[in-house]
This record gives structure tokens, sequence and C-alpha cells, in this order.
């Protein structure tokens, strides 16, 4: 493919994603194929001679479309919103055509200094505190900063590499010998509740040291008393704590942990506070919400996903550091073919030592285009109209009356089930069978196709969880997914008479 066809062709793949995202609501969110229908459909092996666009294009069309779900449908609402946008995909596009592997900064300044840059300014936008910006307002370099990850699971690991450093580090201060050190890196200990995703029990797997699931009290959240008889329990048990995580909208529920609590005891214990705000943290745009992350300027590291809920594409994941200098040194190495550059770092940083791989995309630039193209009101906007959407779905919910809304709807994730006292007499009171009937009408939701939601368990509790996000949906969407939802209750109900 020359310069010419490519023009052209590119002109034809933009038409072929406009007519896609037009086009969402004519066809299921959920994919109906069954496992291996796509090896069936494959050559078993690659051509030996070019094939023509027109032949991939027409296998998009009937061999891969077939087995997509839509999570750009303004009728998906199932597990978390992974936002899609046009700024950010001609970011994506421009990111492409440089195609660097931005590992440093003479790997191309721009890179570098944009991520710098918009990291500060995605920092100043959600409220961050002044220590996590690489650059303080009198223009001297901080000693945070920001960096972008692939995922909130790497965000993860990342952080708790930097707090295994820094415990380390002041054991060897200590004086501490090697030898006693390395016999301690298997007595480090991580904690969690029982609703932190599971990015935090892989990363312990990862770099090797125990995890403790502290159970979350009756409104979903780690609290700072659970979390102190933990740290007290291990360190009477010549286990070294050294790391926490306090969510902020957790997976489950959107449950908010007892932050300002948590990062006393962090404090107090010496603990690395890191704060998982994945989903929730693009709610931070608004003002509004701010008062319920109370707490997060005290801790060492944040992270929140822009690609979920801040019209940013896949992936794009937003992690600062109040103090890079562990995570640097943990990361480094250094090689003849890794120059770097002499004098001033401020703008001149090597990402390659704030991650896990040592090449990395310029994917700064899509989440320029999404801050200058919708601007600050824009996000805002965007973000306020699924909160008001969730919370209508709440109040026909309850208004409708056969349902419980199981915890509080703060941000756009809204989780109920049928009123056990709606089902018949043999089945209300046994949990198997409440949680049977709930399970049922996820089942029966999703098989219709209309609308595709997924469901949870909160301490034993069958819920569903449908989640507001799509930047592509409507409140039209909302209004359909619950009388999709209405529709197989009655069902479900009769079906237990």
């Amino acid at each position: 493919m020359d310069v010419s066809e490519f023009r052209k062709r590119g002109k034809e793949m933009i038409d072929f994603i406009a007519d896609y995202y037009e086009s969402l609501d004519n066809v299921s969110p959920v994919s109906q194929v069954q496992p291996g229908y796509l090896y069936k459909l494959m050559p078993r092996e690659a051509p030996e001679t070019p094939e023509s666009f027109e032949d991939i294009r027409k296998d998009i069309e009937t061999k891969i479309m077939p087995g997509m779900t839509h999570w750009q449908s303004g009728r998906f609402f199932g597990w978390y919103p992974s936002n899609s946008s046009f700024p950010a995909m001609l970011g994506d596009m421009v990111s492409s055509m440089f195609n660097i592997v931005g590992f440093n900064w003479i790997c191309s300044p721009a890179a570098t200094e944009l991520e710098t840059v918009v990291m500060d300014w995605l920092g100043k936008l959600i409220g961050l505190d002044e220590r996590f910006m690489a650059i303080k307002d009198d223009g001297t370099e901080g000693k945070g900063g920001g960096v972008i990850q692939g995922s909130a699971s790497e965000a993860h690991i990342v952080a708790m590499i930097a707090a295994r450093e820094r415990v380390l580090e002041r054991l060897q201060a200590l004086g501490k010998s090697d030898e006693d050190i390395d016999a301690i890196r298997s007595k480090l200990v991580a904690y969690f509740s029982d609703q932190t995703h599971s990015a935090g029990q892989k990363a312990t797997n990862i770099i090797g040291c125990k995890a403790r699931t502290i159970q979350s009290d009756k409104q979903f959240r780690l609290t700072k008393g659970a979390l102190m008889t933990a740290v007290e329990e291990d360190r009477r048990s010549g286990l070294v704590p050294f790391f926490v995580c306090a969510t902020f909208g957790t997976t489950n529920t959107a449950a908010i942990d007892d932050i300002p609590g948590i990062a006393g005891a962090t404090e107090s214990e010496d603990l690395w506070l890191h704060i998982d705000a994945a989903y929730a943290g693009a709610a931070l745009v608004c003002p509004e919400f701010r008062p319920l992350a109370r707490g997060i300027e005290r801790a060492d590291s944040f992270n929140f996903n822009p690609h979920k809920w801040m019209l940013t594409n896949f992936d794009c994941s937003a992690l600062w550091v109040a103090d890079s200098s562990h995570l640097v040194k943990a990361l480094s190495i250094e090689r003849e073919y890794l120059p770097r550059v002499k004098g001033s770092t401020s703008f001149a940083k090597d990402y390659r030592n704030w991650q896990l791989p040592l090449g990395r995309r310029f994917r700064a630039l899509k989440l320029w285009f999404v801050m200058r193209m919708y601007g600050a009101s824009g996000i805002r906007a965007h973000i306020r109209g699924h909160v008001e959407q969730a919370k209508w779905l709440e109040e026909q919910l309850v208004a409708d009356g056969r349902f419980e809304i199981m915890t509080p709807v703060v941000f756009g994730l809204v989780v109920f089930r049928i009123k056990p006292s709606l089902l018949p007499a043999h089945v209300n009171g046994c949990q198997d069978a409440a949680n049977n009937a709930n399970a049922k009408l996820v089942e029966l939701i999703n098989g219709d196709g209309r609308v595709f939601l997924v469901g949870t368990k909160l301490k034993g509790v069958d819920a569903l969880r449908p989640a507001i996000g799509s930047s592509h949906g409507s409140s039209a969407h909302t209004a359909l997914l619950f009388k999709v939802v209405g529709e197989y209750t009655a069902a479900v109900i009769s079906g237990h008479s």
C-alpha cells in the first residue's frame, strides 16, 4: 500500500467507523457467538500472497463484527464504561503516524514533554494536591509527577514496587544487611479489602509479597479500625506491613473507603498509601464530588483511568506519585544504548523508569486532544449527565416498588435486586432461591439482546449492577434499560409462583 492508496483507504475507513457509530442502536450490544466460531471461519495459515483491502474489509463485516461486544453502544451497561470519543481517535491516529518508541526524552522530546504537561493539567483538573505535580506553580521541578500506564493493574504493580523500594531503603538506612533485607522481602505484607479490585492480588503475586484481605464493613468500605487490627496482628507475627490500597469507587458497588481514616493509619504506621480510583476518579473533574475524596492529598500514589469514564480511548491509565525517587530507583537499569540527558530533568524524564516495559506509545496525544476539544466544561457535562441518568434510574426503580437499592447511588452505578418479599412464600426467606431469582433476571435481560448488564454478589447476595457511562449513550437508552428490567422482573416473579 503506497501513500496514494493509503489516502483512499484511510478515508474509506473513517466512513466505515462513522457508519458503525451511527448504527450502534441497530445491533445487539453483546455478541451471541459460541467459543471457537472464528477459528472455523479462518484459514489455517497466513496468506502467502497479498490480499486486497476489499477482502479484508469484507471479513471485518462478516467474520469479526459478529464476534464483537459493542462497548460503545448506549445500550451497554456491563462492568464499567470504556469510553471512546472522536477526538481521542484522532489523537491515536497521529500517535500511529509517528509510531515512536518513547522510552526517554531523546527518543522524541515532544512525547516526553507533552506527557509531563498533560498529566499536570489532568492532576489540576481533578483537584490533586501540588505534591503530585511534576512542575510546581512557581515553575520549579516537583518531587512528584504523573505518568500514563496501560491499565490500573499496571499502575498497582508499579506503585507497589515503589512502596517496596521505600521500605527496603529505610531498613537499609537502619543498618540492616543485604542478607537481612533479602529475608524481609518474603515478610512484606500488602493490605486490601474484600472489595478491592483483583489487580491488588495480582500485584502481590508478581512482586512476591504477602496479601492480607480485610473484610469490608456493611457499606462495603475498608475502615481504619479493621486495617489497624490487621496491621497490628501481622506485626506481632513478625511480618512487615508496607502497602495499603484504598479505593475511591469500588468495582462491585462504587463504594468509597474510609480514606481519611486509612491515611491516618498509614501515616502512623509508615505504610505506603495507594488510592485506586480507576473508575470514579473521573468524577473529580466536578468540584461537587471532591469532598468525597477527602484524604487523597495524603496518599503516596493515586490512579484513575481516563479510558473508563473520561472520553479517552483505551489504553490510558493516569498514575501520580508524590515522590518519584522510589519508583525511579526501583525501576532504573542503565545501559550504554540508553543515553540520558544532562542538565535539568524537569521536562526530560525517562518514563521508562516509571513503568514496567521499556518501550511506550505516544499516549499523551489522545489525552491532549480530549482535554482541548472538550474543555473542562465539556468533560464535566459528560460526567454529570451520566450521574443524572443513574439518579433517574434509581428513582424509577424505587417508585416501581419491586426493587431494593443495595448501595447509595453516587456516580453512574446502580446496584439493586428484586425485593425478596415479592417472591412467593416458598422462596421468600431462602437466600439461595432469592439469589437464583436475581441471577435469572440477569440471564433473561441479556438473552433478550436489547441491553446488556452484569450481576454481582455482595456478601453472598446476588444483585444487578448496570453501569451508566457510555459516551454514546443517552437518557433514552437508560429508559430502555428500565423498561427491559421491568418486563423481565414480572416474568421472574410469576415464574416462581
